[in-house]
């Protein structure tokens, strides 16, 4: 019998080396990026409430909003999924649900942040952050709410910007002492704070490599040498589509067509085969009605 994906993330994070995570925002990136053997996915927050709601990373998309992403992109995809929860959508009630819920909805991990609600995206301004213990008391429900002790809890604080380093570290030793199973200590702002954070704790770190966000976008190695297991992209591959698709719309608005646009385009075929067409063909051969 095959382990489950949770099973294969809690093991590959005990073996050497970074586990890099691509962030995917909708089902086309998920079972793109699901086809080239990553050891894990992050379901973006900004990048699904960008796509699924076309609104900004605000706490505007509710528990029910990301669930049934989850529920989709989980039961897609043979790659374990990291799912983002923001702050768990409330209370310690709304922990315990929102766990339950991610658990069953197939993902094998859960990422719990510390910000106040209505929660904003780590690498903008003005976020602030809950009581230290309040936070801690979540990761405690967190933990106890799980069925499975292989999905995992990923704890982020994001009290580095707004209450600095040393808060950020005092409070992922408390989450990590209450049971979080891997810290992420979010938007640090050079190297040698990274360098600091990889220093204080022998827990596996998550390192968000957000391009021009607040944070260094360091190599592989460099990742490994701090002692970072766990490196997400989440919106590399939403950056480069919207970069493609503004060339694209530019294109067609200027001289109303494709014809000698310069964007490289992903071949029609490779996409129907993709998107699972084949097996659509394959049935209607199977169940073609004959005289």
């Amino acid at each position: 019998m095959n382990e489950s994906p949770r099973a294969t993330l809690r093991q590959r994070l005990n073996q050497p080396g970074l586990v890099v995570a691509p962030g995917v925002f909708d089902m086309v990136s998920l079972r793109l990026a699901d086809s080239f053997g990553f050891d894990a996915l992050y379901m973006t927050g900004y990048g699904t409430v960008a796509s699924h709601l076309g609104l900004p990373d605000a706490g505007l998309a509710t528990y029910s909003d990301m669930v049934g992403r989850v529920t989709a992109m989980a039961g897609m995809a043979r790659t374990p999924l990291i799912a983002d929860a923001d702050t768990g959508y409330g209370g310690l009630l709304n922990m315990r649900h929102t766990i339950r819920g991610y658990e069953a909805a197939g993902a094998a991990a859960i990422q719990l942040e510390d910000q106040e609600f209505p929660k904003k995206c780590g690498h903008t301004p003005g976020r602030r952050v809950i009581p230290m213990q309040d936070m801690v008391r979540k990761i405690k429900v967190a933990v106890e709410s799980r069925t499975d002790p292989d999905f995992l809890i990923i704890a982020r604080t994001d009290a580095r910007t707004s209450l600095g380093l040393d808060e950020a570290l005092r409070r992922a030793e408390a989450y990590a002492k209450a049971g979080a199973d891997i810290l992420f200590v979010e938007s640090p702002e050079s190297e040698e704070e990274m360098r600091r954070i990889g220093r204080s704790f022998d827990v596996p770190l998550l390192a968000n490599m957000v391009e021009r966000g607040r944070t260094p976008v360091l190599s592989r190695e460099a990742l490994e040498s701090i002692g970072y297991k766990l490196a997400i992209f989440p919106v590399t591959a939403l950056l480069a589509a919207v970069q493609a698709m503004t060339q694209v719309y530019g294109q067609l608005k200027a001289q109303g067509s494709s014809a000698g646009g310069s964007t490289p385009l992903y071949d029609f075929g490779a996409l129907t085969q993709l998107m699972g067409f084949e097996d659509v063909w394959n049935f209607e051969k199977r169940h073609a009605e004959t005289d």
